[in-house]
C-alpha cells in the first residue's frame, strides 16, 4: 500500500509515467514512423471486424467522398491468421492513402504467429465491412471509403484465398504475390488447409490481374508463370524480382516489393497515369529498377 501511494506522489510530481489499458480496448501500433507516405499510418483493431488488422492513414479529416480511401484486402501466407509477416509492407500502402484490411490478429510484437490458420471467407468478410462502414452514419469510415476501388491480393497461400474469392463482382483488380494455383500434377506439394481451386478456377477473373514472384527460386514461381500464361481472357501481367518465395516484405517499408504493389495500387485504384508508367510501354519502368523483369500478356497494353 505504502509503494503504491508513493508511486501515486510521484506521479503527481511528474517523476514516473504510466499509462493504463484494458482487455477490451482495441490495440494499435504505429509502425517505422507511420510509413513514408504523405499519410501516416496506423496499425490499428477494430472491434466491429473480429480477427481483422486494420492499416489506414491516422487522420481521417483528409478524406471524405471527394477524396475516398480505395481499399486493400489482404490474405497472409502460409494461410497465417495474422500479418506478422507483412505489416511493414500493409503499413506502406496505407501511408499513400489507402484503407488496407488483412485477415487476421494485429501483431503487436515481432513474434511469429502460432495459432489456428486464417479462412478464405475472411477476405470477403473485409469487403462486406469496408461495404457497412462506407454506409454507417456512425462509422469514423462514413463516405471516405472507395467502395467501387477493392483490390484483393495476398501472397503465398493468401494468394490462393485470393484467386479462390476472384469471382467477387466488387472486386476491381487482383494482386498476386508469390503464389498461383496449383496444378493436379504437384497438388501433393501444398501445405494442408490451403485453398486448392482447380486451374479452371483463372476462368472466373473479370478484372485486372498482377502476379508479383520472387524469381525462380521462388516455390511459387513455377504456379504462378502458369497461371499467367493462361490468362488470356482480361488484362494481366506478370513481375518477377529473384528474391525468393519470402520477397521483400520485411524490409524497411517492404522493400521493392512495396515499390511495385503500390504503383499499380495507384494506377488501378486511383487512376493514377504517372504510376502506369512502371508497367506500360516496352520501355517500361520497372525494366529501370534493378533485377526486376516483367511480362504482359496480349490485353495488358490496352489497360487503363
Amino acid at each position: 500500500m505504502k509503494k503504491l501511494i508513493s508511486a501515486l506522489a510521484l506521479m503527481a510530481f511528474g517523476f514516473i509515467s504510466m499509462s493504463f489499458t484494458t482487455d477490451d480496448q482495441p490495440k494499435s501500433r504505429i509502425v517505422e514512423d507511420g510509413g513514408t507516405g504523405p499519410y501516416k499510418a496506423i496499425m490499428k483493431e477494430e472491434p466491429s471486424l473480429a480477427a481483422h488488422t486494420i492499416f489506414v492513414p491516422q487522420d481521417l479529416s483528409k478524406f471524405n467522398s471527394d477524396n475516398p480511401l480505395p481499399v486493400l484486402v489482404w490474405g497472409n501466407g502460409a494461410c497465417a491468421n495474422s500479418p506478422f509477416e507483412h505489416y511493414k509492407f500493409l503499413n506502406e500502402i496505407a501511408s499513400y492513402g489507402f484503407i488496407v484490411v488483412a485477415t487476421g490478429y494485429i501483431p503487436m510484437t515481432d513474434e511469429r504467429y502460432h495459432g489456428e490458420m486464417s479462412k478464405t471467407e475472411q477476405q470477403i468478410e473485409s469487403i462486406d465491412w469496408v461495404m457497412a462502414q462506407n454506409a454507417d452514419k456512425n462509422s469514423p469510415y462514413y463516405q471516405k471509403i472507395a467502395v467501387n476501388s477493392i483490390a484483393v491480393a495476398g501472397m503465398s497461400c493468401g494468394g490462393l484465398q485470393t484467386l479462390y474469392n476472384c469471382a467477387d463482382s466488387r472486386i476491381r483488380t487482383l494482386m498476386v504475390c508469390n503464389s498461383g494455383l496449383f496444378n493436379r500434377e504437384n497438388a501433393g506439394s501444398a501445405v494442408g488447409g490451403m485453398p486448392m481451386p482447380p486451374k479452371e478456377k483463372l476462368n472466373e477473373i473479370h478484372s485486372s490481374i498482377i502476379y508479383i514472384l520472387g524469381g525462380e527460386t521462388d516455390i511459387a514461381y513455377g504456379n504462378g508463370m502458369d497461371d499467367f500464361h493462361r490468362i488470356n481472357h482480361v488484362p494481366a501481367c506478370v513481375t518477377n524480382l529473384p528474391v525468393g518465395h519470402g520477397g521483400t516484405y520485411s524490409k524497411p517499408h517492404g522493400g521493392e516489393f512495396s515499390v511495385v504493389a503500390l504503383a499499380w495500387l495507384q494506377w488501378q485504384l486511383k487512376g493514377d497515369q504517372e504510376a502506369a508508367k512502371l508497367f506500360k510501354g516496352a520501355d517500361c519502368g520497372l525494366l529501370k529498377r534493378e533485377g526486376w523483369t516483367i511480362e504482359k500478356n496480349r490485353l495488358f497494353e490496352n489497360l487503363k
